[in-house]
């Protein structure tokens, strides 16, 4: 497991512990976090799940893919800390991981 902050829309923090292999879209939706409509299930289609990871856990987020890029041309105020949270797997090293929210998603 790996405890996970998210700062909901609203500005208030849901700490939960997500297991390791599922996705951070999967951790929010399991623990009832605020903000994520993961409208396409998690397969990548759709930009509902649009989250921004704190600077300090860029690294252990990973990289995006060439598909996560071309899924948040579809995303309101997209950032360089920009991921879709389906496409986050959760690990080991990201116990502790911060990331917030947007106000809005589309």
């Amino acid at each position: 497991m790996a405890r996970i902050t998210y700062i909901e829309p609203d500005g208030s923090e849901r700490i939960v512990d997500v297991k390791v292999g599922l996705s951070l879209m999967e951790g929010a939706i399991n623990n009832g976090v605020n903000g994520i409509e993961a409208d396409c299930g998690g397969v990548c289609a759709c930009a509902t799940c649009h989250i921004y990871v704190d600077a300090d856990w860029i690294e252990a987020a990973g990289p995006r893919t060439d598909i996560e890029d071309a899924m948040l041309d579809l995303a309101n105020e997209v950032r360089d800390n920009s991921r879709l949270s389906c496409q986050v797997k959760v690990t080991d090293a990201m116990d502790g991981l911060i990331l917030s929210i947007p106000e809005e998603q589309r």
